[in-house]
């Protein structure tokens, strides 16, 4: 057997930090392995599937562990509220379902969520840690996280006191721990750029739409 010298200390150390790795890498590869075969016999929605396929009759008999994303939902969206007043300089602009909102973009807005079938509440106030009341434009339950998701269209952007006060509110979110990307979605207009409904499709699709 042939020993190295004390002296080959790089050698030596590369030779174990080899081993080392060797070590984890089989321990990796097993925790894959496992992980690999959990994802195989994963499917979402499972416990929620057991309750959607029983028949009607059986499911009026049984309460279930969760509530369906339906039934989340219509709970919710029993919970009443109330909205943010309109000034008497506001303009009278309803949706097709009779809502009363703020912008003609709002207006596209929750027709186009309305045509999807897809349930939002308009100004719903939000209490911030900071005891500020904010109303974000459109607040939704997500299908992914079943947690609310808030939607804000910010219109008047070249307007300075208007971004001043999106910029102040978007702090706000920031602080609360309501990050876009995550449970805040933003979109933007102003008067040289309007309202982009490919953007608001992208959107929807990917944050709104299972």
């Amino acid at each position: 057997m042939k020993y190295i010298s004390k002296d080959n200390m790089d050698l030596i150390k590369s030779l174990a930090q080899k081993s080392y790795d060797k070590k984890i890498l089989r321990c990796v590869e097993k925790r894959l392995n496992h992980i690999s075969k959990l994802l195989k016999d994963y499917k979402e929605g499972d416990i929620e599937n057991i309750y959607l396929n029983e028949c009607v009759s059986r499911q009026n008999l049984v309460t279930p562990v969760e509530l369906t994303y339906e039934q989340l939902v219509q709970s919710w969206l029993s919970m009443p509220y109330e909205g943010k007043e309109f000034t008497s300089e506001c303009p009278v602009i309803l949706t097709n379902n009779g809502m009363r909102v703020r912008s003609k973009s709002e207006k596209i807005m929750a027709d186009y969520f309305d045509s999807l079938g897809i349930k939002y509440k308009y100004e719903c106030p939000l209490k911030l840690n900071s005891n500020r009341i904010v109303y974000p434009d459109f607040t939704f339950i997500s299908p992914y996280t079943r947690k609310e998701i808030y939607w804000e269209h910010e219109g008047m952007l070249d307007n300075p006191e208007y971004a001043k006060c999106a910029v102040k509110k978007l702090d706000s979110y920031a602080v609360n721990h309501i990050f876009p990307g995550e449970n805040l979605i933003l979109t933007f207009e102003s008067s040289d750029t309007v309202i982009n409904m490919n953007v608001i499709k992208e959107m929807t699709k990917k944050y709104l739409q299972s």
